[in-house]
Parts: structure tokens; sequence; C-alpha cells
């Protein structure tokens, strides 16, 4: 193990305050981090911008104490923490301790790693999410939703990984793994006899004079964390990563991912240097317009990037091919910030518009209520739940959407955006989806609809012989009697409401998808068929409802 330090010559790191433009950050950007801002999208957004030899902190916005973020205000990274576990993975390739084909189980004996007619699953199958694992592990049930990974340790990620089956040979497809990237960082972690926050603090934070990052917040970053919010701006948890740390625990500022940056560029010289260009080198097909290194992920105009996020924040990291420009972008906003990113890199890349929401009265919510054909085998449903309305797309999971004004909704993803139209007596008679262009789509009429459950009312009585916890091959699923509805929460998902259609017969509005429960000779409910994308796959109930 190397344990070498380097001492950083002194980094010119500006901060500026808008709305004064700073000269790296091209001005179209300022204007739209300035709207987002004054729209509510985002509490704050920090750029930290590379232009050859310059480098400058950008800020916009205000922390919930009312004080201007700075250089060192600190934020989770979430998913570029990925960046920083393919380092270690390419530093222990170049050391000779281990190569890209050694199997993950050599790393970890005591571990039944999932495997296909003797096909092992390699640390570069997992660095490039060439693994075969799913996105989460299959218990993956957290006791704090909100803080979904705290509770996740060795002991859950071992146990998991022994009874899961591969769909696929390693190496077949790609599919993206916080599973497999948490599992390649523990063991790297358990092969070099540390925890992972001490390898990584040791072997890059320390050598790059990162002094504000770590996996867990110390009490000088805690002084200066941004509080993060979900996509509503509501306050959201932090995120405290256990086992799986290695797929995204990282939190840091501005300033330490500019030297990170900067690293990764070529720009200042470091001993990571060889490992950093050998974790960005494209070795797989990701898409058919980007290719996946380890972590790094390449477009095909040369970007290299990564982008993160976790329940209360979201991030970007890249630069261009030529290593002459590059950018972090940091949020307290669960709202995704890589066109920000994109396009701070690219002079042509796209903008998602910006939109204030507004209220409207709650009434008038159940005027957009319908389904809309797009296409003869593409319909939209808007629906209400909860607290507004959603949007629904065949084949597609549901959105919420937003009111900019009367008539015009707006989602927080992929810059979509809806206008109703009405006809002289009011009635909403269809929609214009914008996005990608503009897409006419007239509202149904009732004989026109397909074929969907009628939802009917079941007494708490009723309901809660439902409640309880069903296993799946592929994970679990939680029925929960909240009040006077249920809740369903499948494996890594959020928990959303189920309504009755009939006798055990239940449906989601979020998805297409129906749950037929099944009861035994003595009418207790013992499992649940789930129905879904033409599949039925059905899960043995092992627990009630405490």
């Amino acid at each position: 193990m190397r344990n070498s330090r380097l001492v950083m010559g002194a980094l010119a790191v500006f901060l500026i305050s808008m709305p004064a433009i700073a000269g790296t950050l091209p001005e179209r950007v300022a204007k739209a981090a300035e709207e987002r801002i004054a729209a509510g999208v985002h509490k704050t957004l920090v750029f930290g911008v590379v232009d050859g030899d310059k480098s400058e902190v950008v800020v916009f916005g205000r922390l919930d104490d009312g004080k201007a973020p700075d250089g060192d205000t600190v934020y989770e990274i979430g998913s570029i923490t990925k960046t920083f576990t393919a380092a270690l993975l390419a530093q222990a390739v170049l050391s000779g301790r281990v190569s890209l084909e050694t199997p993950v189980g050599q790393l970890l004996p005591d571990f039944k790693i999932p495997s296909r007619e003797a096909k092992e699953i390699t640390l570069g199958d997992l660095a490039t999410q060439y693994s075969g694992l799913p996105r989460l592990p299959s218990d993956f049930m957290p006791a704090d939703p909100e803080n979904p990974y705290a509770d996740y340790d060795a002991a859950k990620l071992k146990d998991s990984l022994a009874t899961y089956k591969l769909p696929r040979d390693p190496g077949a497809a790609y599919e993206y793994s916080n599973l497999g990237f948490g599992l390649l960082g523990y063991a790297l972690a358990q092969s070099a006899h540390v925890p992972y926050s001490e390898l990584v603090d040791r072997e890059i934070f320390k050598v790059l004079g990162m002094t504000m990052s770590s996996t867990a917040l110390t009490d000088a970053m805690r002084a200066h964390l941004a509080p993060g919010h979900d996509e509503k701006g509501k306050p959201a948890k932090n995120w405290d990563l256990d086992a799986l740390a290695g797929a995204g625990a990282i939190r840091s500022t501005a300033n330490d991912m500019l030297r990170y940056l900067r690293a990764n560029m070529g720009i200042d010289s470091s001993p990571l240097s060889p490992a950093m260009i050998s974790a960005q080198q494209s070795r797989r097909d990701m898409s058919k317009t980007m290719r996946v290194g380890l972590a790094w992920i390449t477009t095909y105009r040369g970007i290299v990037w990564h982008n993160g996020g976790t329940g209360g924040y979201r991030s970007f990291l890249g630069f261009t091919g030529d290593r002459r420009h590059g950018v972090i972008v940091l949020t307290d906003s669960a709202v995704s910030v890589d066109d920000l990113g994109l396009a701070t890199l690219e002079a042509d890349a796209p903008l998602n518009p910006v939109y204030k929401e507004t209220a409207l009265p709650e009434a008038s919510l159940d005027d957009y209520v319908g389904t809309f054909r797009l296409s003869a085998n593409f319909l939209l449903k808007i629906f209400r739940m909860k607290d507004g309305l959603y949007a629904r797309a065949t084949g597609q999971s549901a959105i919420p959407i937003f009111p900019s004004a009367p008539n015009e909704f707006f989602a927080r993803v992929a810059g979509i955006s809806l206008t109703f139209t009405r006809d002289g007596a009011g009635a909403v008679t269809g929609l214009v989806l914008h996005q990608n262009g503009d897409h006419a789509a007239p509202k149904l009429e009732p004989s026109e609809l397909p074929p969907e459950p009628h939802e009917i009312a079941l007494d708490a009585a009723a309901l809660g012989d439902y409640a309880g916890l069903y296993q799946f091959d592929f994970g679990r699923l939680d029925v929960v009697l909240e009040g006077d509805h249920l809740e369903a929460r499948l494996t890594g998902q959020p928990a959303f409401p189920i309504f009755a259609s009939g006798h055990d017969a239940f449906f989601y509005k979020i998805v297409d998808a129906q749950l037929d429960f099944e009861r035994n000779a003595d009418n207790k409910v013992v499992a649940v068929v789930l129905h879904q994308n033409g599949k039925d796959m059905r899960a043995s109930r092992i627990a009630a409802q405490p």
C-alpha cells in the first residue's frame, strides 16, 4: 500500500458570488442558474469551473440560514463517489495487487459471490457496471426510507449475495448497480484491512489535500453543511452509507472537488495520475452514444463525466476530451444539474427550460384528469394522488407535474412541460406535450378508454388482512396499513398507495401494475402475485405487519 502524501501548491481558486458573472462560467449557464434559484428549483448552486490553468468557484442562492454558500460549503456528491472507488481499484491494479480479471470472491473468501456456470464476477465487471448484479440488493428494505443505506451492513451484504441468482453471465450487458459498486468498495477495503472511509482518505483525500471531504461528517464539515431538500423543496435527511459506502458515501466541497477534478484532468501533477487516467479509459459500451470505463462515462463527443444524487442533493463532474475545460456542479436540492454541467463544457449543449411553480385552486386540478392519446399505442394518463397531479405514459412510471399557470404544467425531469387545451365551454379536450418538439394529444372519451381497474372501498379491518412482508426472487414487497389505506414498498423503492378493485385484488396508479393476493384453506393471506410488464411474479408471505 502506498502511503505517500503530496504537498499541494497554491491552487488558484477564486470565489465569485452572483449576480456578477465569472469569465470561466458561460453566460447562458449563469443566467440559467439565476433563473432556477429565482424559481425555487434549487436553494443553492455551486460551480467549480476549470478553464486551462485557471479555476473559479461561482455560487448562486442562499442556504437555509440566509447565508450564501462558498467554496467550502459541504454537499453530498452521491454516485460521483464511484469515481473515487474506481481510482482505488486502478491504483491496486497498477501496483500489481489485483487485476481487472481478479474475481471479487478472491478478496472476500468468506462471501458466497453469485456466478453462472463457473463464470465469476470480476473486479472489472463491477467497475464497468457489467456484473449482472441489480441496482439494489434484493433484500434492501431500509428501516428508514429517508436514510435508506444507513442500516445496510456487511452482514446483510453477505447474506444477500449468498442467495442472489444472476439473470445473465457477468460481462454480458451494462446495468447500473449501486450494489455492485458498493461491493467493489467493500472488497477493496477488506483486502487493505481498513474501512472504506480510511482507505479513500489515505489514498486520495490526503494525497490531494482534500481536507473537507469524508464519508462521514466531521465537526468542521457539519459546520459548513448545506442542508438537503427533496424535489419539492422540503427538507431531506442526509444519507449515511455502511457496507455500500463505495457507491455513494462521500461529502465534499467545491474547493476540494476542484482539486480532484484538476488532478483527473492532469492539470495538477499527482501520484494518482496514472490510476486516474486508467480509470477514465473507455472499456465497454454503455449505450449507442456513450461508453464506460471504471465508473467514468465518455460521450461520443468526448466528454468524460459522472453524476450523483442522494435524497437531498445532486451533483455533476466532467471535463472535455482535450482536458482544458472541466466543471463540478453541486446543489442542495434533489433536482438534476446534468444539463448545467454539460452546457458548461459544450457551447451547444441544451439547457432545460425553467418553470416556477404556482398555486392553483385544489378543485381545479380535477379538470386535467384524464387519458390523452399521443399516438396509436402511446397514451398519457393524468391522475390525482396524494398531494397533486401525476402523469404516466404507456409503459412508464408516473412522475409528478406542477402548475406554472392555469392550463400549464411542468415536470422536474427531462425538460417536460404540458399545455392543456379547452373548448368554448371550458372543458379540457386535449394537451400538448412539449419535449423534443410539440406533440398534441386529444383527450379520450369514456368509450375510448382502455380497460382498467375500478376502485372500490374496503374498511380498515379488511385491509389489515393484506399487510405483511412478501418475498420475491428479486426482492421483497412490504405492504403496510396506513390509516384507511394500504401502501406497498418494493425493494429499493418508495412506498406507493395501492387501491382495491375487488376481493383480494389491488392496483397501483403510479405504475401499470396489479396485485392479486392468495389465501389458504383457512382464509389467511399467504401470497401475492404482481402483474407488470406482461409478467406474473409470485411472492410468498413471510411475515405479518407488526
